[in-house]
């Protein structure tokens, strides 16, 4: 997932987001995070404010693009102004997992039922200005 954000100086930023990253690596207009998946779905959130406040020391004031590389297989994608309890969230925008898995002959869905949101951040930080 790249995301682009504008900020408070009017610099245009890019977060990255990838299984393949294993360390957040700062740079001027970049940043790369690892994100780790569980198996089955997940329900992934970006809070792009705080990571624009966390990376650049800057404020976030808006998404110019997101980008997700073809090999996701997604349900929905929203922007919010906070994050959302579950039952604070409109039917739609609610994440229901079938009640038998779904097989074929060339894949099986598996579902994590008590699946709490994921951090992308490891912690790990690295500047490179």
């Amino acid at each position: 997932m790249i995301g682009e954000i504008l900020d408070d100086q009017n610099l245009k930023r890019r977060f990255h987001a990838s299984t393949c990253q294993t360390t957040t690596v700062v740079k001027p207009f970049a940043c790369m995070m690892p994100m780790k998946l569980d198996e089955g779905w997940n329900q992934v959130q970006f809070d792009l404010a705080d990571f624009t406040r966390r990376a650049y020391g800057t404020t976030y004031i808006e998404a110019v693009k997101l980008s997700i590389h073809a090999n996701c297989r997604l349900r929905r994608v929203y922007f919010c102004d906070r994050i959302y309890s579950e039952d604070e969230l409109p039917r739609d925008y609610k994440l229901y997992l079938p009640l038998h898995p779904i097989s074929s002959s060339s894949s099986r869905i598996h579902h994590n039922h008590n699946q709490q949101p994921r951090a992308i951040s490891d912690g790990k930080t690295s500047s490179n200005r």
